[in-house]
């Protein structure tokens, strides 16, 4: 694809990255055939080819008009079709580039401004999240069914060890999932504990940063990032008690966005060394486990002989590029792990998607509860937040992540 960038944006490192990419597009036309908003509203401009195409003109200096900034809203990001893409266009980072611009040319209407700040601000600080999740769930019963869909059932997070073992793991907390689902990381520490792995949190860490990034608050979400690895910095650096083997993400949303800080801090002087080596050790949980595979089995055998569905989020099998761990760990250890139909699709959530955009959020949800149902599971497991709390509200089959199981069969055990 040939490009003639604006002077805005020429020659910087933005405009460089934005070029190589979209000169890598042969135009193809592969991506389109996977992209979950082409094949629900069947227009070239809601599809990967078509927002290239948008976002070359806007960075070619074209007038942007509140009709290119919702193709672009209406992505979900899912990269699926980087999955897909021949010529390996990174149009993720290309979105992010071009919603940037977007955002500075048009001035999105009151009530929009509003609801993206509220997002941006409530959800990134579970010290503001959490008691208004309570208070939803508290309340629950009185508000409306789209309201009530969007809370989940509250659930503790049970105990957990408090013991040193020889080895370590920094785990992140993360912002929304302690309110929505603490027994995650909880079930995470017991599994890992009882392996001989301590995890452990470092207290100031917080939101990834994907939030503010996907909401166009580049900025914020950069800052986001370096308080993350100041907090994780000791614990990295060997300080104290000696370095950690790894920084374990237990939201495949968020393992995404930690292993791109090196990205995209690359350009900043004093964190650039410190957020790739971050980014280095950054592991989802479904690569840190299948080392204990053996073990696992030993201990459980087939004590969870179930059929689950299990659906890989977006931000694993295609942002990460992460597939087969999770279905290799959970088979080792008894269960009749299924993938549904079309299970490389996005089951809607994205982050804000489904408060952003309800309406095909709400349809790429009901075509994947429909593909997981004819599984015959009794279970549905995933491996980000986002996704179980997204497919909860749509069905009455139990949705758990997926080291939940774990966890209860080596209690059991």
């Amino acid at each position: 694809m040939q490009t003639n960038l604006a002077d805005f944006i020429k020659n910087t490192p933005e405009g460089d990255e934005a070029e190589a990419i979209l000169r890598a597009c042969v135009h193809c036309g592969f991506c389109t055939a996977t992209c979950p908003t082409y094949q629900l509203l069947g227009d070239e401009l809601d599809g990967p080819r078509g927002r290239i195409y948008l976002i070359k003109q806007v960075l070619e200096g074209a007038p942007v008009t509140a009709k290119t900034q919702l193709h672009l809203d209406r992505c979900l990001t899912c990269r699926n079709c980087e999955s897909t893409c021949p010529s390996g266009v990174q149009y993720g980072r290309l979105a992010d580039i071009g919603r940037k611009v977007v955002e500075q040319r048009i001035a999105r209407p009151l009530g929009e401004r509003f609801k993206r700040l509220l997002l941006k601000e409530t959800l990134t600080r579970p010290w503001i999240f959490k008691p208004a999740l309570r208070a939803g769930q508290l309340f629950r019963p009185l508000l409306s069914q789209p309201l009530q869909d969007k809370i989940p059932r509250r659930q503790g997070g049970g105990l957990r060890p408090d013991g040193a073992r020889a080895r370590r793991m920094l785990v992140l907390e993360g912002c929304v999932q302690p309110g929505m689902a603490p027994n995650i990381n909880g079930a995470a520490a017991r599994v890992l504990d009882a392996l001989g792995v301590q995890l452990i949190a470092a207290p100031k860490a917080g939101c990834c940063g994907a939030l503010r990034y996907h909401l166009n608050d580049q900025d914020g979400a950069l800052d986001d990032m370096r308080r993350n690895i100041d907090a994780w910095w000791p614990y990295v650096s060997g300080e104290g008690a000696g370095a950690v083997e790894a920084i374990v993400m237990t939201a495949s949303g968020c393992g995404a966005t930690v292993k791109e800080y090196g990205h995209l801090l690359a350009h900043d002087d004093a964190y650039a060394a410190k957020a790739a080596r971050v980014s280095a050790l950054t592991r989802d949980l479904s690569e840190v486990m299948p080392q204990f595979e053996a073990e696992l089995a030993r201990r459980i055998g087939g004590r969870i002989g179930q059929r689950v569905a299990y659906h890989p989020p977006c931000t694993l099998q295609h942002g990460q590029q992460i597939r087969g761990k999770v279905e290799d760990v959970l088979r080792a250890v008894g269960v009749d792990v299924k993938l549904c139909a079309d299970s490389h699709l996005c089951c809607g959530s994205a982050g804000t998607y489904s408060i952003l955009q309800p309406q095909l959020s709400l349809q790429l949800r009901d075509r994947k509860l429909a593909n997981l149902a004819a599984t015959g599971a009794a279970t549905i497991v995933s491996a980000n937040v986002g996704c179980q709390a997204h497919l909860q509200s749509g069905t009455e089959t139990p949705v758990q992540h997926w080291i939940e199981l774990i966890d209860r069969a080596l209690a059991s055990a």
